[in-house]
């Protein structure tokens, strides 16, 4: 088949004019945007007439009534071709709106929020892309009655007040608010927010089934989407909660809901990094013949390159064991370009290389205590079920680079003070002794670690344990706001409980020269509104992978006793 000819001459630039104007009516619910010039003047042309006649003849957007007029789905479609306008041409506002728009396919949709999904994340305004939000006035009503005390909510409930105010600020009368235009959400700098703010400005005349009382702040949200809805009816209105409860209800009469899904940094736990990966087994055979090899430092390092490289990352373990042959267990300490360097490990399974008495008893644990005993790695996540040695290990590495190594000045210990049933209230004392009876934990590891030495005698245990114990503080997670830590070992334990941003709090909190191990289960989360997408541990988890001064290895086989180990399978 003959390839068509090529164009004669240049295509010729759309006029400014035409640029706004909306295209014909088309049978084909699809737009197409052309990203490069056009070759033929007529159709361009013809099909702007027909826009025009077209925008003649449209009927005017629904509005809401005695409620804030928000634009129905009818926009202003994009034109099916538009031409890339010249170097020189300033684009102007409505060209600005247009293109961030055009993300979907279809008119955009009008969410209502519910209050619980703005205190869970207060930047949830702006991470619906290209698609509008709308806020009942009972939603502020509740907002303003959450706004008071010290909690995470009360923060995130005058986080998202300050974020409307200067929302509302930036309209051009600030002093009257027209509620049919709405409120571009880009204005403050969240240029991913494509989207427009619409309040509730008057009463809502819906009836919703006699059996709901009219005056719970539940039942009026869904009386305000259930007036959108009947005033748009060609949108697609659909209330966002994160309370079950709501969505069931909101389901049963007939309403669109979802939960808010943004702050998940995944969507299914098994998709979350392991930080190791069983190498294939022709590895040899197929990287054999450009690898190169060398010895220093007591390691064995092979430079490779292949079609492996790409799913390869830095502090990444590798494994890979064959029958009748030496095991090869190693870690990426460098990816440039298409090759990667593999750098052998040091084998902690051994007694001599015993971490303050403690030795790997698996493969994971031998890839977490490289991970912890390196200086140059400073941050590290260890996630596991319950009985895989986690803190276990973590506290002997800390210890015996306190007090052997002298590498660090002393331990912090914190975690999350979230009970797994009914709160048996206040707790005498000062931080320490408050703290007391969440760690534990740590108190019998302490215990292990300090049996472990067989030949010192009571005496000397009963020494070591009181040294050991002044090296290890214990502190709140309330109080870390502000602080610094240099040269500490900062232990976080039960991390999966953790927000993102609580997360971020610790973690910012590292000076020169600490180290933070962050330890969790992600099957085991307490905290409401919280899973194993949202964690803040599957945060860290999934933005430090790669990073060279970071890992992260998953211990997937339990070592406390086979009654745990059973039990974690089968309960």
């Amino acid at each position: 088949m003959p390839l068509p000819k090529p164009p004669a001459k240049k295509a010729d630039l759309l006029p400014t004019a035409e640029l706004d104007m909306p295209a014909s009516p088309s049978p084909s619910p699809k737009v197409l945007v052309a990203a490069g010039p056009v070759t033929t003047r007529a159709p361009r042309r013809a099909a702007g007439a027909a826009a025009a006649d077209a925008a003649q003849a449209m009927p005017a957007a629904v509005a809401v009534a005695d409620a804030a007029a928000v634009p129905a789905a009818g926009r202003s479609p994009s034109p099916q071709r538009t031409t890339r306008p010249g170097p020189d041409h300033a684009p102007t506002a409505a060209e600005q709106a247009r293109v961030r728009r055009t993300r979907g396919k279809g008119p955009a949709r009008l969410f209502v929020l519910d209050t619980n999904v703005l205190m869970h994340d207060p930047t949830s305004l702006f991470r619906f892309e290209e698609h509008d939000i709308f806020l009942p006035m009972i939603t502020l009503e509740e907002l303003d009655g959450h706004k008071k005390g010290m909690s995470e909510v009360a923060r995130n409930a005058r986080q998202v007040s300050r974020e409307l105010d200067a929302l509302a600020r930036m309209q051009d009368t600030p002093t009257r608010l027209d509620p049919g235009a709405g409120i571009e959400l880009g204005r403050t700098g969240h240029r991913e927010a494509g989207g427009k703010l619409f309040f509730q400005t008057g009463t809502l005349d819906v009836r919703l089934p006699d059996g709901l009382p009219q005056g719970k702040a539940d039942n009026q949200i869904l009386g305000v989407v259930q007036a959108l809805r009947n005033a748009q009816p060609g949108r697609d209105v659909v209330l966002v909660s994160k309370d079950i409860n709501m969505r069931i209800k909101a389901r049963a009469l007939g309403l669109p809901a979802e939960d808010y899904f943004n702050d998940k940094t995944l969507e299914d736990g098994d998709l979350l990094y392991t930080g190791v990966m069983a190498l294939p087994a022709d590895f040899w055979e197929r990287h054999g013949k450009t690898m190169e090899s060398w010895t220093q430092g007591g390691h064995t390092f092979y430079r490779i390159s292949g079609p492996l490289v790409p799913a390869l990352l830095v502090n990444q373990f590798v494994y890979l064991e064959t029958p009748g042959a030496t095991p090869l267990l190693a870690r990426v300490s460098e990816i440039t370009g298409k090759t990667a360097v593999l750098k052998t490990l040091r084998d902690y399974t051994h007694g001599k290389n015993a971490v303050w008495g403690v030795t790997a008893r698996n493969r994971e644990q031998n890839f977490a205590l490289n991970l912890l005993m390196d200086p140059e790695c400073d941050f590290v996540t260890l996630a596991g079920t319950a009985g895989t040695g986690k803190t276990l290990m973590t506290l002997a590495a800390g210890l015996a680079q306190v007090l052997d190594e002298r590498r660090y000045s002393e331990i912090i210990v914190t975690r999350v003070t979230v009970p797994v049933g009914e709160d048996i209230g206040f707790l005498p004392g000062d931080e320490q002794e408050k703290m007391g009876p969440w760690m534990g934990a740590l108190d019998d590891n302490l215990e292990v670690l300090a049996k472990s030495d067989s030949s010192a005698g009571e005496w000397g245990r009963a020494a070591t344990n009181d040294l050991v114990r002044s090296k290890i503080k214990v502190k709140s997670l309330n109080f870390m706001r502000g602080r610094t830590f240099l040269a500490k070992f900062v232990l976080i334990d039960e991390a999966q409980n953790l927000t993102p941003k609580q997360m971020k709090t610790l973690i910012t909190r590292a000076g020169p020269g600490t180290k933070i191990v962050c330890l969790g289960n992600l099957a085991q989360i307490d905290t409401p509104y919280l899973t194993e997408g949202s964690s803040g541990l599957t945060y860290a988890v999934d933005r430090f992978k790669g990073w060279p001064h970071g890992g992260h290895v998953t211990l997937a086989r339990g070592e406390r006793s086979r009654l745990a180990d059973y039990a974690s399978e089968v309960l």
